[in-house]
């Protein structure tokens, strides 16, 4: 009863206020935690482990505490390590170093280096933490391999056959019989083995091992790449090819959605920037990415920017469904959420909530309509509209009283055409 009092209590928040008393909860919990890590390591230094009958004190936190064998591992680990380096405390408090990255740091801190290799690592991500990590204690490299993995054998009802294919001898082996199945009985599924992940592990500043499970039709075309690349690469090193081939459709991914080109056939002055059509024209987005460095350009009021870099897309300031053009000014690179969010703020949210059920939420196209007097209006959302006679636009198909959005792309649904209110004389 108490957490559903908590759950309704939340409908009378504000944003600002929910959001203000996650920020404050999070320090609270930070606090803890650091507190909880000294304690930790207070007790292991003390042996008091041993006096409530536990013979380690991972054993004690993880039967006593009721904690994780995970969660025991990575307190029992920084609580030690605090011992050398009493500031990772603070840090932990503060939130400026999280309980898994001091972990992995740990068993690589001394007193001459820490103070550089905890400046180095706030802020960073997991894999920025593992290049750390590279730096300080690099690995010898690792060599090119493609290997066979061993096929699994499906487990199943024990038989002679299995037996004597596991090297039992024939006369010890017993002849089981097969499970007995009813016809309303479904045969137990097989489990499914694990997928085996892949794996990108950097080995020091500059290098990386990259290990993945390919299918055989990859094995065999990575070797007729091996064959016709032999001018190029003559070792036939593996990693030389792939660097090469993913070179190559990285260029022509980016030339194809980003516009990216070694030598553009047309300037930034020489493109026309009016809103004809969705099309963005190619300088424009080579700039739009220059600018704004292939990343979100969300600022919160704050001033943090979005990190995000990948799915990002084209987002109108002006909204285009507004009669907004494609300068450079008026476009900006955002994530996929962020552009989301700023088109309910300029349509509204139950206006993005209905696009989004119908599977379709891009920016409403102008409108045009005829009205009674032969004249065609042009209309886009939110007020912006322009007129012209209707002597100017037969070839839009008003004779058939339907009447094509030129603005809006073709077979793209709403905006792609309205009934004509009129016919012209």
């Amino acid at each position: 009863m108490k957490h559903e009092r908590q759950l309704k209590s939340f409908s009378t928040l504000s944003d600002d206020e929910l959001l203000q008393r996650l920020s404050e909860l999070l320090k609270k919990s930070r606090r803890v935690e650091s507190e909880l890590v000294a304690h930790i390591g207070e007790v292991d230094a003390r042996r008091l482990y041993a006096r409530e009958a536990a013979p380690s004190m991972f054993a004690y936190c993880t039967e006593a505490l009721k904690l994780s064998e995970h969660e025991a591992y990575l307190r029992i680990a920084v609580a030690r390590a605090s011992r050398k380096h009493p500031m990772l405390l603070e840090m932990l408090a503060e939130g400026r170093l999280p309980l898994s990255v001091i972990a992995r740091l740990a068993p690589h801190l001394t007193e001459a280096n820490r103070e550089t290799v905890l400046a180095q690592a706030e802020g960073k991500s997991k894999r920025q933490i593992e290049e750390l990590i590279a730096e300080l204690s690099p690995k010898p490299e690792v060599p090119a391999t493609v290997r066979k993995l061993p096929e699994l054998r499906p487990t199943g009802p024990c038989s002679a056959t299995t037996l004597l294919d596991a090297g039992t001898s024939p006369h010890k082996a017993q002849l089981v019989p097969k499970r007995v199945t009813f016809l309303h009985t479904p045969e137990p599924a097989q489990p499914t083995p694990p997928a085996r992940r892949s794996v990108l592990q950097p080995l020091s500043p500059a290098k990386y091992k990259i290990q993945f499970t390919a299918s055989a039709e990859l094995r065999d075309k990575l070797e007729r790449l091996r064959s016709l690349m032999r001018s190029s690469v003559p070792d036939g090193d593996l990693a030389a090819i792939i660097d090469e081939a993913v070179t190559e459709k990285l260029e022509r991914l980016e030339a194809k959605r980003l516009a990216k080109t070694k030598s553009a056939r047309k300037s930034l002055q020489q493109v026309k920037t009016s809103p004809k059509s969705r099309y963005i024209p190619a300088p424009v987005r080579r700039a739009v990415r220059e600018r704004d460095g292939d990343q979100c350009a969300f600022v919160n009021a704050r001033g943090r920017r979005c990190p995000a870099r990948e799915g990002l897309e084209f987002h109108h300031k002006d909204p285009y469904g507004r009669g907004g053009d494609h300068s450079v000014d008026n476009l900006q690179l955002l994530c996929r959420v962020h552009n989301g969010y700023l088109a309910e703020q300029d349509y509204g949210k139950e206006h993005m909530d209905r696009c989004r059920g119908s599977g379709q939420v891009s920016e409403p196209g102008p409108v045009y309509f005829v009205n009674p007097k032969s004249v065609l209006t042009f209309q886009a959302v939110h007020g912006y509209f322009h007129t012209l006679r209707a002597g100017h636009v037969t070839r839009f198909g008003i004779e058939t009283g339907f009447l094509r959005n030129p603005l809006a792309p073709r077979g793209r649904g709403a905006g792609g055409g309205l009934q004509g209110q009129g016919h012209p004389a």
